[in-house]
């Protein structure tokens, strides 16, 4: 018996669209997503862009993504490990959103923040930890760590040379 081969032929761009928003919601399901990290995600599975953009719309327009409302659950998450406002500032702008969301959001929160306190908690914190360690270098390897978590290099040397 011959094998019969069937060419792959393109499917309708409906199928498509819908297999783009199933597997948006799949996504949505896990955590909210920014629209360009959504756009992204469905570029890297072959959507076209047209798909890609209708998709974006309809979940845009039944509020089923908000960069704003992202943007906020994404900075109290954040907050709470503690990271400071700089590293947050710029995880947004890697998810994609504008500027000027990202700027109200942080501006929504740096009222409430006391990043002084946070900052002074966590080298108290790491100092205990580095009490067998040289003094000068337990300070460096505070200081390196509060920057890499994004506070703010003015206020964690002042802190740092408290201890």
């Amino acid at each position: 018996m011959k094998k019969r081969y069937v060419r792959n032929l393109p499917k309708p761009i409906n199928d498509n669209l819908q297999a783009a928003k199933e597997y948006a919601f799949l996504l949505l399901k896990f955590r909210l997503r920014s629209e360009q990290e959504l756009a992204q995600r469905l570029r890297q599975k072959k959507f076209s862009a047209t798909v890609i953009q209708e998709t974006i719309r309809f979940l845009r327009d039944r509020k089923f993504i908000d960069d704003r409302i992202f943007a906020k659950s994404w900075v109290a998450s954040r907050i709470k490990r503690p990271l400071g406002l700089r590293k947050i500032r710029q995880e947004l702008l890697l998810k994609g959103l504008d500027k000027e969301i990202i700027t109200e959001t942080l501006a929504q929160v740096k009222t409430d923040y006391q990043e002084s306190g946070i900052i002074r908690q966590l080298a108290e914190q790491r100092w205990a930890k580095l009490k067998d360690v040289e003094p000068l270098k337990a300070k460096q390897r505070i200081y390196a760590y509060l920057l890499r978590r994004g506070f703010s290099p003015d206020i964690s040397s002042e802190i740092i040379k408290g201890l």
